[in-house]
Order: structure tokens, then C-alpha cells, then sequence
């Protein structure tokens, strides 16, 4: 999982913004995939590894990451 939000991250061939959008697009994926009958564990490892991205966005783009993991903590 680290690994590949790093290598997304550090894609230099694309824009910051396609690497958020990809970031984001792997965040809406892992929750999409959560159902009414998932664990509260699940859900707690979606919630981290979500973390794990935002902090990503926050390198590429302080706005919008700082402000993503402000409304996580919400």
C-alpha cells in the first residue's frame, strides 16, 4: 500500500494534479469497497491507509491535504 502511494507520489512524468486525482481515485476505491458488512477492523484499516494518502496529497499540495486530514479527524 506505501509503496504504491509513493510511486504514484513520485511520478514525475505527471502532474501534481493527476497524481492527486490518482491518490484520491485509490482512496474512493478502498472505501467503495466497504459494505454494510464490514468490520469495524476494516473500516479502521481503510480509515489508516487513508491517512497514508492524504499525507501524500499534503507533500504535493499543503492546501488540500492539510485540509483533507482535518475533515478525517472530523
Amino acid at each position: 500500500m506505501k509503496e504504491e502511494v509513493l510511486r504514484i507520489a513520485e511520478d514525475f512524468n505527471r502532474s501534481i494534479k493527476e497524481r492527486i486525482d490518482s491518490l484520491l481515485e485509490m482512496d474512493a476505491n478502498m472505501y467503495t469497497n466497504l459494505g454494510s458488512d464490514s468490520t469495524k477492523a476494516e473500516k479502521e484499516e481503510v480509515k489508516k491507509k487513508s491517512r497514508i494518502i492524504y499525507r501524500a496529497i499534503k507533500e504535493l499540495d499543503p492546501y488540500i491535504g492539510s485540509q483533507l486530514i482535518y475533515y478525517q479527524d472530523k
